[in-house]
């Protein structure tokens, strides 16, 4: 599933379950329009990607990460990278399909030679379906509520 129809399935099951649903959309030449799923009043048009990462990054609660190209490992590494260096609070990283991520990214060999901090490799899980996602977050301190000071409010 690429990173597109991720988001799209999760702005679409919002909309089933009558919630609303955040859209933050790249606008690229011949590629990606924001989905009809996400609420309108909450669906916003980016230029740049380090600004869309930016909004992610300071809203996240936990991050779920389909399969994905450039721009899925680019926006997981970011955070990884963030919650590694204290630059921004842990959240719950959790990593769906297994087989895939550990086909594409050699994570033990990281650690193995160097490169980040074996500890790091617990900065995420992962988890094969959207079940095991959900409880891996929950064990992980999915934290719901008020944010940090500092952080955005949550849409009420």
């Amino acid at each position: 599933m690429s990173s597109q129809r991720a988001g799209e399935a999760a702005n679409r099951g919002a909309a089933d379950a009558s919630a609303p649903s955040i859209g933050f959309n790249i606008g690229l030449p011949h590629e990606q329009e924001p989905n009809a799923y996400s609420t309108p009043d909450l669906t916003f048009q980016f230029h740049y990607f380090a600004v869309r990462k930016l909004h992610f990054a300071i809203r996240a609660n936990a991050l779920v990460v389909f399969p994905g190209g450039f721009g899925t490992l680019d926006e997981l590494f970011e955070l990884l990278t963030l919650i590694q260096t204290h630059k921004m609070p842990p959240v719950p990283v959790v990593l769906v399909d297994q087989s895939y991520w550990t086909r594409i990214v050699n994570f033990e060999a990281l650690a193995a030679d160097g490169m980040i901090d074996p500890a790091d490799l617990n900065l995420f899980t992962f988890a094969n379906d959207s079940e095991e996602a959900w409880h891996k977050l929950v064990k992980r301190g999915l934290r719901v509520g008020t944010r940090p000071r500092g952080y955005p409010s949550k849409f009420r």
